[in-house]
């Protein structure tokens, strides 16, 4: 086993794992350090929504951002498969971003207007018409908006079917390896020191989500990510319960998974790294989803769980590479958006390593001094 590489990347879970693929394809030689096992932080904890129109409401760069890595999965999931044999469960049924009440369906339309711009099929349903569409949604609910073209995946499938294709690749992944620092000469890196002894390298990626301010500020540069407690839940029917994705603004959203599962969540606890579920963060959610389908009470639990999602100081995710540091970049921060922008944090993080021709404009608003940070 080697310990010279082309590229050490740090974190194995979505986007250390899309990373880890496009620079393999490449030809670089790739290695994923993970202080656990892969996927075992937020990538498996999400619920693996596909919603660049249902949760970022502005235009912007994230919202573009995210247009293009949507678009990517459908023939990501046939590459994937091709290359791996698994099935990430792209499921392509839709979403609907519910209105519960009239101030809230007035400001829905709004964005179906907005979001029109940029996809003509999405539409305003009235109340008769969202419950002809998904008749278990409560009487109560006012309208919504509908996007056809929303859909969601298993999030762990996706991980695993990145590092696994990265592996085909050529890369090498370690499990239960922390890194504990970087080592540099002059300005540029040259390695890292871990758990299981010094990796040498030309490149290092940290793509460590909520734990990537903490790694980070031992190079002198202080991020703004932290993290951010999601507890979820989910149920199974005889019966499909519903079909589409069912998204509230009250926090709350609904993934029928092909699997017979309907994911249910999340709670939003910030500035904490402790995974346990509360009693109190689930009936919290279950008082949320029932309000929007009442049938979830009679329907069979299943299981519980939580994920660590790491927040920025602005929402936006870190891209970019160190001020001082040469060799030395950052992939964290994409909070409720991680398995959405997977595919394009891999592909423009694998652009950067190699020197490509970039959108300057776009890449600018991710960079890593935008807070102005003190880099000692």
């Amino acid at each position: 086993m080697g310990n010279s590489f082309d590229v050490a990347i740090i974190g194995g879970g979505i986007n250390g794992s899309a990373i880890a693929y496009q620079l393999s394809k490449m030809g670089r030689k790739v290695i994923i350090i993970e202080k656990d096992q892969l996927a075992c932080q937020a990538s498996s904890a999400a619920a693996g929504m596909l919603a660049a129109q249902a949760e970022i409401e502005q235009d912007g760069p994230l919202f573009q951002l995210a247009l293009k890595s949507q678009a990517m999965f459908s023939s990501l999931s046939s590459e994937l498969f091709e290359y791996t044999g698994i099935d990430i469960e792209h499921v392509h049924k839709g979403m609907l971003k519910i209105a519960e009440t009239e101030e809230m369906a007035l400001k829905v339309k709004q964005q179906v207007t907005f979001q029109r711009k940029w996809d003509p099929t999405i539409s305003w349903l009235d109340a008769k018409e969202i419950r002809e569409m998904e008749t278990s949604l409560s009487p109560s609910v006012f309208g919504g908006m509908y996007l056809p073209n929303d859909g969601h995946v298993q999030p762990e499938k996706l991980t695993q079917a990145f590092a696994k294709a990265a592996v085909n690749f050529g890369a090498e992944i370690r499990e239960n390896t922390e890194v504990l620092s970087f080592i540099y000469e002059k300005g540029q890196i040259t390695g890292i020191k871990t758990t299981n002894g010094v990796i040498h390298c030309e490149q290092v990626v940290v793509a460590t989500g909520a734990w990537a301010a903490k790694l980070m500020r031992e190079s002198g540069l202080d991020l703004r990510v932290y993290p951010v407690k999601g507890e979820c839940f989910s149920i199974r029917t005889e019966k499909p319960l519903i079909n589409t994705t069912i998204f509230s603004d009250k926090r709350c959203y609904l993934v029928p998974k092909r699997n017979g599962e309907i994911y249910i969540g999340a709670t939003m606890i910030e500035n904490t790294f402790d995974k346990k579920v509360t009693p109190g963060g689930i009936a919290t959610i279950i008082e949320r989803a029932t309000q929007l389908v009442p049938q979830i009470k009679e329907a069979a639990w299943e299981r519980v769980w939580s994920g660590i999602r790491p927040q920025t100081g602005d929402g936006l995710p870190y891209i970019g590479e160190h001020p001082r540091l040469k060799g030395l970049f950052v992939a964290a921060g994409h909070f409720r958006n991680g398995i959405l922008l997977s595919p394009i944090t891999g592909k423009l993080v694998a652009d950067l390593l190699a020197g490509r021709q970039l959108d300057e404009g776009l890449l600018s608003a991710f960079h890593l001094e935008r807070h102005k940070v003190t880099v000692s």
